[in-house]
């Protein structure tokens, strides 16, 4: 996964959750109950043709070239699920660590905009932080962050409080690109 390009990287990593639930499910639909729960969040944060698309999968479609109309963050998750489905063993490269020097950056950006009053962003952040919920751990903790960052929280032992060593870095490298933003507006 190391060769990827830095914003597919960034997709995977930031939709990882769903692209293994989905994979998962598409082998067994007992395995992931709360499936449709995520399926009707991701609809009501406007990513219905990227629900739409999973639908058809779940439902036995695994042309790729079907999904040519997606864009392109949609076509990334949807070809990673179709790689899970076909070698599962893909789905573990998923699971590393959120790479806080990759992630910072573009979350930044998004709450910096959300903070500017972008509603595009906001909703952006929502879905974001849904698919991290439904990572769990370090990843739900950051999701529930997402809200004082965009309010203008930056008190980072505040904010790094009860993390992990990773997602202290990610924090801190969002506050850092924060800063930054912030001070060329």
């Amino acid at each position: 996964m190391a060769r990827l390009p830095e914003k597919t990287l960034q997709i995977l990593q930031a939709h990882a959750g769903l692209i293994q639930r989905v994979a998962i499910a598409c082998r067994n639909r007992d395995l992931v109950p709360d499936l449709e729960e995520i399926l009707r969040q991701a609809e009501q944060n406007e990513w219905v043709d990227l629900v739409a698309a999973i639908r058809r999968i779940l439902a036995g479609e695994r042309e790729p070239g079907t999904f040519g109309h997606l864009d392109e963050e949609d076509r990334t998750i949807v070809e990673a699920i179709l790689r899970g489905i076909q070698d599962p063993d893909s789905l573990q490269e998923l699971a590393q660590p959120l790479d806080p020097g990759l992630a910072a950056p573009g979350l930044a950006s998004l709450i910096h905009a959300a903070r500017k009053g972008s509603t595009e962003a906001l909703q952006a952040i929502g879905a974001m932080a849904t698919q991290m919920l439904q990572a769990g751990g370090d990843m739900a903790r950051i999701a529930g962050l997402m809200r004082p960052l965009v309010l203008g929280e930056r008190d980072a032992g505040r904010l790094c409080q009860g993390l992990g060593e990773s997602a202290e870095r990610l924090v801190e490298n969002i506050l850092r690109e924060l800063a930054r933003l912030e001070a060329d507006a």
